[in-house]
């Protein structure tokens, strides 16, 4: 079962979030067709949504992370509730560069680093929060640890990971984010960078042990508590509803060209592949019912 697990160190100086996602991002690579450097650049931005998101205290608040550096793969978007659970796309599924001459997915060749990590928090005011970093490697990871500390002065690090199988399937998927609270002593951010510096690769912690050992090698050294655990998963809120009132709001012209070509109008939501049809007496209504509402 996908999940995030919360833990605080140190006297609650340090508080740390791990999340396991397999099933999540095998969902997202089979929904878009991905490649295996895709499903990585996809699979970690949804993480880190899903992270993000889950920590956030307003009930329907909802957290959009975009990433976009120039390169070929385009812009990779993920979306989270409150709840951590997520939907997302990638602009170009089938991007797919040489690996690092170790054999690793090259997703910071995939996504580029001409660009930007840009963070929307829509709480339910008149306009979202949004706050924005430059690209350090296109990896993701270090690019969400360098906008955390930016744009929300939270000294943290992060990691991020998907294993992807030989099949092409998602083996593993994850990561965490470790944040230092205010007054925390400077001896902390030493330890915790050395545990970080010596872990196991993430994906293999993942994969073979679970992602309560996360918390064992990067809190190696501090007593830590677990104080929560959410199930997390992959969820879109696409209906026909949600999309006949996306074409109520077309021009009443454009929507009559549409009527007039006689052809019925496919839409396919981006984040879950869903498709919605309607015909020309289906919008010939929707017309209808703009021009009335226009009346009132």
């Amino acid at each position: 079962m996908d999940k995030i697990i919360r833990a605080t160190a140190a006297d609650g100086f340090i508080k740390m979030a791990v999340i396991t996602a397999r099933e999540t991002v095998e969902r997202a690579r089979q929904i878009h067709r991905c490649s295996p450097t895709a499903s990585a650049a996809l699979g970690r931005t949804l993480c880190a949504a899903s992270l993000l998101g889950e920590s956030m205290k307003e009930e329907k608040a909802t957290l959009t992370i975009r990433v976009n550096g120039g390169g070929p793969i385009g812009s990779v978007v993920a979306v989270s509730d409150s709840e951590g659970y997520v939907r997302g796309y990638v602009e170009n599924p089938a991007v797919d560069p040489p690996r690092h001459s170790d054999g690793k997915l090259n997703v910071g060749a995939a996504i580029g680093r001409d660009g930007m990590l840009t963070v929307s928090r829509d709480i339910g005011l008149r306009e979202p929060y949004i706050g924005s970093t430059a690209l350090r490697s296109g990896e993701i990871a270090e690019d969400l640890t360098a906008y955390l500390l930016e744009s929300e002065q939270v000294p943290s690090a992060c990691a991020l990971g998907v294993l992807v199988d030989t099949d092409r399937s998602i083996r593993a998927a994850g990561g965490f984010i470790v944040q230092l609270m205010p007054g925390a002593d400077e001896e902390l951010i030493g330890k915790l960078e050395d545990n970080i510096f010596l872990m196991d690769q993430l994906t293999t912690i993942l994969d073979e042990d679970g992602p309560e050992s996360v918390f064992a090698q990067v809190l190696k050294g501090f007593d830590y508590h677990i104080v929560g655990e959410t199930p997390v998963g992959y969820r879109c809120f696409c209906s026909r509803e949600r999309v006949s009132e996306a074409l109520s709001c077309i021009e009443p012209e454009e929507l009559q060209e549409m009527i007039d070509a006689g052809e019925e109008v496919e839409i396919c939501c981006q984040f879950c592949g869903a498709r919605y049809a309607f015909s020309p007496a289906d919008l010939r209504a929707l017309l209808s019912a703009q021009t009335e509402k226009k009346k009132i």
